[in-house]
């Protein structure tokens, strides 16, 4: 592994860390208090200006729902969420493991592009799908959860 790799690494260790503080910061907030987060969440302007879907449309309501303990319904409003979560909560517990183990067990995640590649397949299909379904059948995204 040459050096470069191993600084991203470290570096996607520590934003990981935050992201799971924020997100946990967020879970605490919304469940012990009456917090809602659709009053301060902007409506899509894509949307708004074409009536058409954009690749990241329904992104927080997944992730919402898969805070909420819901994966089912949160790959249904946008599969980048579950994807997201469970390749970084293998990154982060593979990278720990490996860590705390000074290296003796080595079972931590590398970095690889084919997890982008899939990423991007996956929101482009994604919104294909949505779009024509909202073209075809007229099928809408609740704005609700």
């Amino acid at each position: 592994m040459t050096e470069t790799e191993k600084r991203t690494e470290r570096q996607l260790y520590i934003v990981g860390w935050i992201c799971l503080a924020v997100c946990a910061v967020f879970f605490v907030l919304a469940e012990r208090t009456d917090y809602r987060i659709f009053a301060y969440v902007p409506d899509c302007a894509f949307h708004r200006l074409t009536g058409l879907y954009c690749p990241g449309c329904g992104g927080t309501r997944a992730l919402f729902l898969l805070l909420r303990g819901k994966p089912i319904r949160s790959f249904f409003f946008h599969p980048m969420a579950p994807y997201t979560a469970f390749l970084g909560g293998w990154f982060m517990i593979s990278q720990t493991v490996e860590r705390l183990s000074r290296g003796r067990v080595r079972i931590a995640m590398r970095v690889r592009a084919r997890y982008l590649w899939i990423a991007l397949a996956i929101t482009v299909v994604n919104c294909l799908i949505k779009n024509l379904a909202l073209i075809i059948w007229h099928a809408a995204l609740p704005v609700r959860l």
